[in-house]
């Protein structure tokens, strides 16, 4: 470690804070202008992310409106854990969207005469040594709570202005790829769902073959599976010879299972294990990896059972309606369904469950835990064709999105751990710059090497001072 680098607390080039409290009153179902930053918005492990949206209508103090790129803190943690407690993130650039800085969140200010680098302060705020500090000195049973002036005391050595901004840009640089990655999953994901509705819900191509067109985008083979003209059914116009069927009969409904916590050798094996917790962002569609593994004595000791690559995971108790399309073998636990659809297809039936998911979460029920029954699934209802032929030509046309979709995924996975082998040795000063870009591009080209993701490239963001 250089010399140069200085100990230092953090009282001596920021502040943190406090946020307005702003009236309930005033909180606003349809979306307004206005959103407010809660604890939600912010990821376990920090950094920015969307959580409930909270609109807001009222009247508004002008130093609590933020800007895109202000660093925030979260003062307040409703998990067991404090996932997300003292963390920070920047607020992002949306557009309709100004966030305002509310109550449980502190926005970090530099003193005056201060110029050090915010980027490197926000993945200061996200490494180890200063998230050990604030859990140290955290308040509260239930809910956890620090304070500024727990934040302002963490001690830290703060390189060279000129070292810390480049510091902070090359983290940066992963993050910006990382939400690309993102936003392009969230832009694929709406394409497909975009053509799921135009085939199979407003039924586009029979309509224009109804008035003589050809259907957009198609060639005669595919059109050709479509009828010409509608009929009259209990869901209102179908289709001629295509029938509304009850979601379960589309699918093979499987369950899950829990292998008894007091046997250790089920556990720790190499079986992914899916429960809530393992669903991803909507538009990451698939689940790559799980938080536990089972072994192969505890599937066997088990009713879990294991589910194929393309199934289709339901969280069907506690929190319900959140999905997952597994991208290899893993099992489930009992709090989960498992969807294979009997056309034999994958995404159909992880498409048909996104649009029916609303339904099914408002049919939940339960004495303690809400709870999707398979009369649940049994009680909503999708048009199903009649010639199986259009699945399967639909499953043709999208698997490249798809696929897409989870190689970024895996892309930004990698990215993300990355970034979190490299942070706490940048922010501490045990490796240096140069180091470390050696040893992300060696480790980058073996995973390329290997087929998981492309080299990244540092460039962009490791010009300048």
């Amino acid at each position: 470690m250089s010399s140069d680098w200085e100990l230092t607390r953090l009282r001596d080039h920021i502040r943190v804070k406090h946020g307005f409290a702003f009236k309930g009153e005033h909180f606003a179902d349809e979306p307004t202008e206005y959103q407010l930053t809660t604890p939600g918005n912010f990821a376990i492990g920090g950094g920015f992310q969307d959580g409930k949206a909270k609109y807001y209508n009222g009247p508004i103090p002008a130093e609590f409106v933020l800007n895109p790129g202000d660093l925030l803190v979260t003062m307040t943690d409703l998990s067991k854990a404090a996932d997300t407690l003292g963390y920070s993130a920047v607020v992002p650039k949306k557009n309709g969207i100004t966030w305002l800085h509310n109550q449980r969140v502190g926005r970090v200010q530099l003193l005056p005469g201060k110029s050090t680098s915010l980027t490197f302060l926000h993945y200061l705020l996200r490494s180890p040594d200063y998230r050990h500090h604030v859990l140290a000195g955290a308040t509260g049973s239930t809910v956890k709570h620090t304070s500024p002036d727990r934040i302002l005391d963490f001690q830290f050595l703060l390189p060279p202005p000129s070292e810390a901004h480049r510091i902070g840009n090359l983290l940066d640089a992963l993050d910006d790829r990382i939400t690309l990655l993102r936003e392009t999953n969230a832009t694929l994901e709406a394409i497909a769902q975009a053509l799921f509705k135009s085939w199979f819900v407003d039924f586009d191509p029979v309509r224009a073959k109804r008035d003589g067109r050809a259907p957009k985008g198609m060639d005669e083979a595919t059109a050709a599976l479509f009828p010409n003209s509608f009929e009259d059914s209990e869901l209102g116009e179908v289709p001629r010879g295509w029938s509304p069927r009850p979601f379960s009969e589309t699918v093979h409904v499987i369950g899950g299972g829990t292998p008894k916590t007091t046997v250790p050798e089920y556990w720790n094996g190499n079986i992914p294990w899916f429960s809530v917790v393992d669903a991803p962002a909507a538009s990451d569609v698939f689940v790559i990896d799980t938080e536990k593994h089972i072994s192969e004595a505890g599937l066997l000791g088990s009713s879990t059972k294991l589910l194929p690559a393309g199934t289709t995971i339901l969280s069907a108790r506690g929190t319900v309606g959140r999905l997952a399309l597994t991208s290899l073998e893993m099992a489930m636990n009992q709090s989960c369904y498992g969807l294979k659809g009997v056309a034999g297809d994958k995404y159909f039936t992880f498409l048909s469950t996104a649009r029916l998911v609303d339904q099914l979460k408002r049919r939940a029920h339960g004495s303690v835990f809400d709870t999707i029954t398979r009369d649940t699934l049994a009680g909503v209802n999708l048009v199903f064709p009649a010639d199986r032929d259009v699945i399967r030509v639909f499953e043709a046309a999208i698997e490249p999105l798809m696929l897409r979709i989870l190689e970024n995924l895996q892309q930004s996975r990698s990215l993300a751990s990355l970034r979190d082998t490299l942070l706490p040795r940048l922010i501490s000063g045990q490796l240096r710059l140069p180091e470390a870009k050696s040893e992300a591009a060696a480790l980058q080209a073996t995973r390329a090497q290997s087929g998981q993701e492309p080299t990244f490239n540092f460039a962009p963001h490791d010009s300048g001072q």
